[in-house]
Formats: structure tokens, sequence, C-alpha cells
């Protein structure tokens, strides 16, 4: 049976980082959080439940998490988010796993609740994830804050495991609005830095796509009104990243 490194990148998330915790249990053979000088009672938490718990300044998602996998001791390792648990059947498959570990990496759906609701469309699950990997056969790439852990082998062989990630992402339709501004800022900044270019007229069409991608497309019709306000803020935040891409090369002051 191989021992497995669970890690986990935090910073003031007291509201979730315990139902992750809890999830973990009897899996991970070591807990790493990599925290990024919490202020509320994130680090407490963490103790009680044994993880070992290092302060690191935050320089991206990307770059947290990277560092997070040179803090584990070992090369096996499940990555969560703060607001993200393992159901029943997924603690099963991963328990079975660290019997039998035959490939490279696995991935694993992920079903977020959005104030109160779990969605099941808008583009939004199956959000499969590769979340359990051997180390060394990969690293985070993807643009923030949009992370992807990547193989070195795009051909890799990757398995896939039953069960979900439970993402509590959302409590709110506020906190998705403020969310989607602060990761649009992110985006823009990533996209200028890596030379992005775009249209005035390109960001219409991409900002229109996005909503008919996941409102009719995708079904987000079927969650609701729920479904039908995350595949709005989910445009806004499209049309948000590219205008502010736009002001950032031309140096002008981001307006909304």
């Amino acid at each position: 049976m191989i021992k497995l490194s669970a890690v986990i990148i935090t910073f003031n998330e007291e509201k979730n980082i315990e139902r992750c915790l809890q999830s973990l249990a009897g899996i991970a053979d070591e807990i790493v959080v990599i925290d990024s000088n919490s202020t509320d009672n994130t680090k407490i938490i963490c103790e009680k439940f044994k993880a070992r718990v290092i302060n690191h300044l935050f320089e991206g998602h990307i770059e947290q998490k990277n560092f997070a996998i040179t803090q584990a001791a070992f090369p096996h390792i499940l990555s969560l988010d703060a607001d993200e648990s393992l159901d029943e059947i997924l603690r099963s498959e991963i328990l079975s796993v660290k019997n039998s570990f035959t490939v490279e990496g696995y991935t694993m759906n992920r079903m977020t609740n959005y104030a109160g609701q779990w969605i099941k469309h808008c583009g939004w699950y199956p959000d499969v994830k590769l979340r359990l990997w051997d180390s060394r056969k990969g690293q985070w790439g993807g643009l923030n804050p949009h992370d992807k852990f990547e193989m070195f082998n795009s051909k890799a062989p990757l398995k896939h495991l039953k069960g979900n990630i439970l993402h509590y992402s959302y409590y709110h339709v506020a906190e998705h609005q403020s969310r989607a501004m602060r990761y649009a800022e992110i985006a823009a900044k990533g996209m200028y830095e890596k030379g992005v270019t775009i249209s005035t007229p390109m960001i219409y069409v991409k900002t229109i796509s996005k909503f008919i991608r996941n409102y009719i497309l995708n079904l987000g019709f079927l969650d609701g009104k729920n479904g039908f306000l995350i595949c709005k803020i989910t445009a806004y935040e499209t049309w948000l990243k590219y205008k502010m891409l736009c002001e950032l090369k031309t140096k002008k002051p981001v307006t909304q």
C-alpha cells in the first residue's frame, strides 16, 4: 500500500476547512496545509486534525500549489481546495487505489453547491479534475486563477474514479459576483503577462458565446433560477477579464 500526502492551500478558510479535513480521515497518511497567513481560526482547526501547517506568502494559485508538492513527505499526492471534500464513494475509491496505484494519475468528478443547491448543468458538472497523482510525473500549470495539474507526458495513462469531490464554492450569489470580479482581474493580468490580445468585437462574441454554451447547450436552464444566475455571472466574468486585458494594454483605468 502506498503512503498518501493530502495537500491543501488556505487563507481564512475557517468555515470550510474542518469539513475538508474530516473527509480525509483514514485516507491521508499526512495532511500538509500551505497557509497564506490566515487571520481567522484556520490554523487552529488544521492543527486539531494533526495537519502540518506551513506559512507561505501567496504568489498565485499555481505557485502555491507547486510549493505544496515540495513540502509533501510522499510522492503520491491528493490535492483538495479548502472548500472541497470527498463523498463516501470517492473515499472508498481512493482507499482502493492506495492498494493498487496502477497509473500515473486519477481523475474524479467535482460537483458544486451553489447557495444550497447542487448544480448538475451549466457546464459545471461533471467538472472532471485530476487530483490524485504521482507528483514526480507532472506539475501545476494553467493560467491563474484557473490552475490545473498537467502531466509531463500528455499521453500518460489516467483512470477515472467513481464518486464526487463536493465543492462548497458559493454560499450566496453576492459571493459569486465578488469572486467573478476578483478572478477576472487575476486572469486579465495573467493573459497580459503571456501577451494575449483580443479585439473589441471578439470580447462580445466570447461573452455571448459563453452564455449560450452554458445556459442552452449545457442545459443551465434546468438548474432553474440559480442556473440562470450562474450563466449570467460567468458570462460577465468573461467580458470583464477581456475588458481589463484591453485596458491593461492601453494603461487606462479599469471601469466596470
